[in-house]
């Protein structure tokens, strides 16, 4: 047996073995991928403060995510002494649970992001994604002042129907309210007794410095305000983390 799979040009030369060796590992890889997805509610511990992405959250991931911004920067901080110094704690698989595609990165030309949230003022950000190298200034990151312009938040009760759709658990009455939620978040001075009911821990704000429209930038600040703030460490157990 372990002479007939050493002698690699018997299956090279048949075309119907070399077809049904090569079917047979392509189905153990396929389901090597598959089958954990059905045990994903068990595999995944559940942690306190995850939700869904708020409206406005959300139009900035997608913004981050048309950029390009994770080929850059990674949202991954690994259980290594170096990274948890650095960044804080490693990320949980928890963490990326509503993340469709999660934005885990493959490289580090610019530091990870998955505890920015917080750690530098909303004017800070702004500035910073308008011209990088004014306060960074060895920074190779391309200016984004053009996220100045309007959001285009038309759609957002679809978006939030196609993530429900893909597992997200956005209720009837997140989809109903999502232009005003998107609305309430970028204005300071607006109600926001029922969307904190809706998004435990969103924070109101103008992101971007201009009170007077809501911009792509309003929402990329906003997206990357919240990356890391939702879990309260303090809360979660070594049994959680174990089970990570």
């Amino acid at each position: 047996m372990f002479r007939f799979l050493r002698d690699h040009g018997i299956i090279e030369r048949n075309v119907l073995l070399m077809g049904v060796l090569t079917l047979i590992t392509i189905s153990i890889g396929g389901l090597v991928q598959i089958i954990p997805l059905f045990a994903m509610e068990t595999t995944i511990e559940r942690v306190g403060g995850i939700r869904p992405y708020t409206p406005l959250e959300l139009m900035g991931r997608e913004i981050y995510v048309r950029e390009g911004c994770y080929l850059c920067h990674s949202q991954m901080i690994r259980p290594f002494r170096d990274e948890l110094e650095r960044y804080g704690h490693y990320s949980l698989a928890a963490e990326s649970l509503y993340d469709h595609p999660f934005q885990w990165g493959s490289k580090r030309t610019g530091p990870d992001l998955a505890r920015v949230g917080g750690r530098y003022s909303d004017d800070w950000h702004a500035a910073h994604l308008r011209s990088p190298r004014a306060l960074v200034p060895e920074s190779v990151m391309p200016p984004y002042s053009f996220l100045d312009r309007p959001l285009d938040a038309h759609d957002i009760a679809q978006r939030l129907v196609a993530q429900r759709r893909v597992g997200v658990p956005y209720t009837d009455e997140m989809v109903g309210n999502a232009v005003a939620d998107l609305a309430t978040q970028a204005g300071p001075d607006a109600d926001a007794v029922a969307f904190q009911q809706r998004y435990a821990r969103a924070r109101q704000g103008v992101f971007d410095g201009n009170p007077r429209v809501v911009t792509e930038m309003d929402a990329l600040v906003a997206y990357l305000q919240m990356l890391g703030t939702l879990v309260d460490f303090r809360d979660v157990t070594p049994e959680q983390l174990r089970q990570q």
